[in-house]
């Protein structure tokens, strides 16, 4: 499996952070290749299931996700139904103002996005491939975008939650280093 952890710190309550997260159909607003997030019925033991349209180059790919557990103000879980193994979630903690706060803060939060993942579980029958294009080839391309995208998702939400744009600073953490770690990380 592929890891990968985004780690930032956004300067609004907790619950207001959680909340924000858990309205998942608004991701498509912050990343360049997800076109569209659409609510579907939840399965046995599901909290949500969503359908999600990505995009890129010449290939369309729409997969199904279910948010599988839920802890009010602490963390949301989430798998991929179907073909291609990856799960995640997004962790939220409270933290206290740092020295470094902007001036305008009156509170923090940690916020986490791990994700795994394992690209061997793609196969030809996931996406239809122009002539001549190997699934080894998209995989390869693709496998960077997964890390610029998911520091696009959070530096993005960051802004809309904050109600204004600032250089977020990101810890962006690969393979045995994204392994789930004690939450929030103190500064």
């Amino acid at each position: 499996m592929e890891r990968l952890a985004v780690e930032t710190v956004v300067y609004r309550p907790v619950g207001e952070v959680y909340d924000f997260l858990e309205a998942f159909p608004g991701y498509a607003d912050y990343s360049e290749h997800l076109d569209r997030v659409d609510e579907l019925d939840p399965g046995p033991g599901e909290r949500a299931r969503y359908a999600l349209r990505f995009s890129w180059w010449k290939l369309e790919y729409t997969a199904r996700s279910a948010v599988t557990e839920t802890v009010e103000n602490e963390r949301i879980e989430w798998t991929l139904l179907g073909d291609f193994d990856a799960s995640g979630r997004w962790l939220v903690g409270e933290r206290p103002l740092s020295e470094g706060a902007p001036d305008w803060a009156e509170t923090a939060t940690a916020v986490r996005f791990e994700v795994a993942y394992a690209p061997e579980s793609a196969h030809s029958g996931l996406v239809d491939l122009p002539t001549l294009v190997s699934l080894d080839w998209v995989v390869e391309k693709v496998t960077p975008k997964i890390e610029a995208e998911a520091r696009t998702v959070v530096e993005r939400a960051v802004a809309d939650l904050e109600g204004r744009q600032r250089s977020v600073e990101l810890a962006v953490e690969t393979g045995a280093d994204a392994e789930r770690s004690a939450f929030p990380a103190e500064e």
